[in-house]
């Protein structure tokens, strides 16, 4: 059983951002870095499946610049048994498609049974790359996991439960090969022990560094901006309960048209 587990690194949760000077994206120099917060669930439930098989191998793959490789380390530290490292010194300026397909010829040649991704980055939470991946690899993908029964996998099938909109879920089996896109809570995250830090430092960390990127479905970022915090507030019904609500009604059918 071989689980690749896609890991990115993004912006801590609780930093400050700032827009960088050609408002193509956040200034990062002085941001502090940390794991996807979607992508570490991915990693835990790829090391459970992994303990309850008793074998296999868990792999940890990001596409980023050299900073990323702290990401890689922590999931070595965590349990991964290796680690690829796929150099790009601009990966926030490449489309879902341009990301999906440089990691799919990465990847490709290791013929995994599953891969593992968060359900979507926390800074450009486009949910976009897995899928396209599964679609590059030609491999059957299910989105929104959050629950995999790992007591029904076998050499070539594996049962796990979905969410849908409206609080609906749906358990669905699927043929191995597959991608799961895992979503945040699925499980109980674990701390790198001591004895897991010092035996990462022995783990291979495979380096790729794609040729010069020439995609059709490409993207260009135009503006980043902060959202603008507005406030208005109406005063409905002058007082009366029954005329607030009436006028509430005609609102919400004729400005807001949710109704």
């Amino acid at each position: 059983m071989k689980i690749i587990v896609l890991m990115k690194q993004v912006a801590n949760k609780d930093a400050v951002l700032r827009i960088r000077g050609d408002e193509q994206w956040i200034d990062e120099s002085d941001v502090s870095q940390q794991t996807n917060e979607s992508d570490g669930y991915a990693l835990e439930e790829a090391l459970r499946m992994k303990e309850a098989k008793g074998e296999g191998e868990v792999i940890v793959c990001t596409l980023g610049k050299a900073s990323a490789k702290t990401v890689i380390k922590d999931g070595l530290a965590r349990g991964a048994d290796r680690g690829i490292h796929i150099i790009v010194e601009n990966e926030n300026e490449l489309s879902p498609y341009e990301i999906a397909k440089t990691i799919a010829d990465a990847i490709r040649d290791e013929n995994a049974d599953l891969v593992f991704t968060g359900l979507q980055s926390d800074d450009a939470s486009y949910g976009q790359t897995g899928v396209i991946l599964a679609e590059l690899l030609d491999i059957p993908h299910g989105t929104i996991v959050i629950e995999v029964d790992r007591e029904s996998l076998s050499d070539n099938s594996l049962r796990i439960k979905r969410e849908l909109e409206s609080g609906w879920y749906q358990w669905f089996k699927y043929q191995l090969p597959a991608l799961l896109t895992i979503q945040s809570g699925i499980s109980q995250i674990r701390y790198a022990s001591l004895k897991g830090i010092m035996a990462a430092k022995r783990k291979e960390i495979k380096e790729i560094t794609p040729e010069a990127f020439d995609f059709d479905a490409s993207q260009d970022i135009k503006k980043v901006y902060l959202p603008l915090k507005t406030k208005q507030t109406q005063m409905l019904g002058n007082g009366d309960a029954k005329a607030g609500a009436t006028e509430l009604v005609e609102k919400l059918k004729s400005e807001v048209r949710v109704i």
